[in-house]
């Protein structure tokens, strides 16, 4: 009941900011904020939205397999973010672009533009549904098992909650919702960590060296160039998922595209790209205090890792202020990244694949049918995951944004007219060349793929397109 009561009052309070910011909303609202969005809101608005209830659930977890190796790829991140704010925000911007797929309808043609725009949504469907996984699971077990309510009404019960709040203001209201939850969300872990050091009755200078003396603690892999740990794969990565994720992806660069001006977007683009390493050092320092207190009271640690923060926090072992906490935190970042995800995916529907910015009645129908959809996704993830579910997220951004790479690369650096009747082919068969390429390198080389699978994605994306303008009959050559 307790956490019942946590999740309804948070609720009230996402409805009132809905109503709030939704007054007179129209399609432009919806889809671009009529561009008068302060940058430092959605600066800490995106802090949340990106790091979402995975990172929640997953990245404490992570120091079970490896180590603190994952703030390799964090410290990518940040040169991904400059990139993303003075490469590509500057090109949309001068385009003056709803969607940033409108960019491949202008530099290479309607079947690229339509690739780039099915690649985002299901990309996006899918990483999304992957994300607000956790939070259904989380509530599941620990709330609605008990009380024999079935998985599927969870799910669909939380979908609904995000639909009805997000149905009329779109992208202005998650502006304002996204700094809501982010500071939901970070207050919640900052006041579990301060509960976990009370819990084991450290002082925070002896709980800081406690976690740096651990063997959990090692974050830099420079020995071994075939791990999947070793820095370089992890930092080139670490970039090249920001470009592509963030960059690349209508999701997350809706809300930059709200703010006023061009600047105040690079502005809110390097102000959250710096939070990244602070914010998931919290995560991961909480996941070695999790495995200290694990040991100081002779538990078991779990076989699943993304089951370390709930076995201690949704169990009640640490008191149930944490409960609540946890609760909150969990549900706060899987909102922030749910109902921005089903606004991008609704707009890019609407804008890129029936071409109707305008029609009010298809963007309701749509919002509606992407809820319909991504309930469905999320059933369908509930029964094949077999892995962490951070590391399922990133593998299947390197099949599914790899093309998007690749597209966009191409029409940054390549200048001359494009034949585009075959990207939609090229698009498909690059992910299915690395796949092969993932399945049998290993067994034969004893080289292992980690995340840098999506640049080779993009490569073959870029050189497949490249040949086809040089083949004989190409309209490119024919110009």
């Amino acid at each position: 009941m307790l956490i019942l009561i946590t999740v309804f009052t948070y609720f009230l309070l996402l409805m009132l900011l809905s109503r709030l910011t939704s007054r007179r909303s129209d399609n432009e609202t919806f889809y671009r904020g009529n561009r008068q969005s302060p940058w430092y809101m959605v600066a800490f608005g995106m802090v949340g939205a990106s790091i979402s209830g995975v990172t929640f659930i997953s990245v404490p977890g992570m120091v079970l397999l490896s180590d603190m190796n994952y703030l390799q790829t964090c410290l990518g991140f940040i040169l991904g973010y400059f990139a993303v704010a003075f490469v590509l925000l500057p090109v949309y911007y001068k385009l003056n672009l709803t969607t940033i797929y409108s960019f491949l309808l202008q530099r290479l043609g309607l079947r690229a533009y339509l690739t780039g725009a099915s690649f985002f949504l299901l990309s996006k469907m899918t990483g999304a549904a992957v994300r607000f996984y956790v939070v259904c699971m989380v509530l599941q077990r620990f709330v609605f098992d008990a009380l024999g309510v079935p998985f599927v009404a969870t799910v669909v019960g939380m979908v609904v909650l995000i639909w009805l709040y997000t149905r009329r203001g779109g992208i202005k209201t998650l502006v304002w919702t996204d700094t809501f939850q982010t500071t939901c969300m970070f207050l919640a872990l900052l006041l579990i960590l301060y509960n976990m050091v009370r819990a084991m009755n450290l002082s925070p200078t002896e709980a800081i060296g406690a976690i740096a003396n651990d063997s959990h603690s090692r974050i830099f892999v420079f020995d071994d160039w075939l791990s999947r740990q070793y820095f370089w794969k992890q930092f080139l990565s670490g970039v090249f998922i920001v470009v592509v994720m963030t960059g690349l992806d209508q999701d997350m660069m809706q809300k930059n595209l709200t703010c006023r001006s061009l600047r105040d977007a690079q502005k809110d683009m390097c102000a959250y790209g710096l939070a990244f390493v602070p914010a998931n050092l919290l995560f991961l320092s909480l996941g070695v205090l999790l495995v200290l207190l694990a040991r100081q009271q002779g538990v078991a640690l779990p076989d699943n890792p993304d089951e370390l923060l709930p076995m201690f926090a949704a169990s009640g072992q640490l008191g149930t202020s944490v409960v609540v906490l946890f609760t909150l935190g969990v549900v706060a970042a899987s909102f922030s990244s749910a109902d921005s995800a089903m606004t991008a995916m609704t707009t890019s529907f609407c804008v890129d694949i029936c071409r109707r910015p305008g029609d009010e009645r298809l963007r309701r129908r749509a919002h509606v049918g992407v809820a319909v959809v991504f309930v469905t996704f999320i059933l369908f993830f509930r029964l094949v995951n077999s892995t962490s579910i951070i590391d399922a997220i990133y593998i299947m951004c390197s099949y599914t944004y790899g093309p998007l790479l690749g597209l966009f690369a191409y029409g940054l650096l390549v200048h001359k007219k494009t034949d585009d009747r075959y990207v939609p082919y090229v698009a498909v068969v690059s992910p299915l060349i690395c796949f092969v390429l993932d399945r049998f390198v290993a067994p034969s080389l004893g080289y292992h793929f980690g995340y840098e699978l999506l640049m080779l994605n993009g490569l073959i994306t870029f050189a497949g397109i490249a040949l086809l303008q040089v083949l004989p009959g190409s309209r490119s050559q024919q110009r």
